[in-house]
C-alpha cells in the first residue's frame, strides 16, 4: 500500500539523492588561488564576485536523476514486497558506488589539496542520508512481510 511508511521513508531517500542539484559537495576550496564550488553539475569558480560554472560533469547529473529516481521507482512496486526488498538492497549498493564515484570526481578537481572539514558541503552527507532512509525502509517493507506471513498462517 502506498500509505505506508516506508514510501515516507522512500520518499525521503529520493529527496535527498534530488537534494544533491542543490547543495554543494565542496564549497570555498582555494585551488590554485582560485575558489571553487564543486557540485554534481560541476565545478563553480568564484570571478569577480560571482559564481560561474567552468566545467560540467554532464554524466554525473545524469546519473544523480536516476539513482535519485529509483527509490521513488521502488514505492510503487508495494504489491511484491519480495522485490522491494531486493530492490532495496541493490539501490543501496548503487548509491554506495555512486558515493564513490562522486568523491572520486571531486578529488580529481581538487588533485593533491586536502579538503578541510570547514570545506565539506551538505552534499557529501546527503547520500549518506539516503543509505539511511533506504535501510528504514528495508526494515519496515520486512516488518510488513512478516506480519503478512503471520496472517496467512492463521488462516
Amino acid at each position: 500500500m502506498l500509505q505506508r511508511i516506508q514510501s515516507i521513508y522512500l520518499l525521503l531517500a529520493g529527496l535527498a539523492i534530488f537534494a544533491l542539484f542543490l547543495f554543494p559537495l565542496v564549497h570555498s576550496a582555494n585551488v590554485d588561488g582560485k575558489f571553487l564550488t564543486i557540485m554534481v553539475t560541476g565545478v563553480f569558480q568564484e570571478v569577480n564576485g560571482q559564481q560561474t560554472h567552468t566545467q560540467f560533469f554532464t554524466a554525473l547529473t545524469a546519473a544523480t536523476a536516476v539513482v535519485g529516481l529509483v527509490p521513488l521507482i521502488i514505492i510503487f512496486l508495494y504489491k511484491n514486497r519480495k522485490q522491494q526488498i531486493a530492490l532495496c538492497y541493490s539501490a543501496i549498493l548503487v548509491i554506495i558506488g555512486y558515493s564513490f564515484w562522486m568523491a572520486q570526481t571531486a578529488k580529481g578537481v581538487m588533485g593533491s589539496i586536502q579538503i578541510d572539514t570547514h570545506n565539506w558541503g551538505i552534499g557529501l552527507l546527503l547520500s549518506t542520508i539516503s543509505i539511511l532512509f533506504i535501510v528504514f525502509a528495508l526494515k519496515a517493507i520486512q516488518r510488513d512481510e512478516k506480519l503478512v506471513k503471520s496472517a496467512d498462517r492463521l488462516r
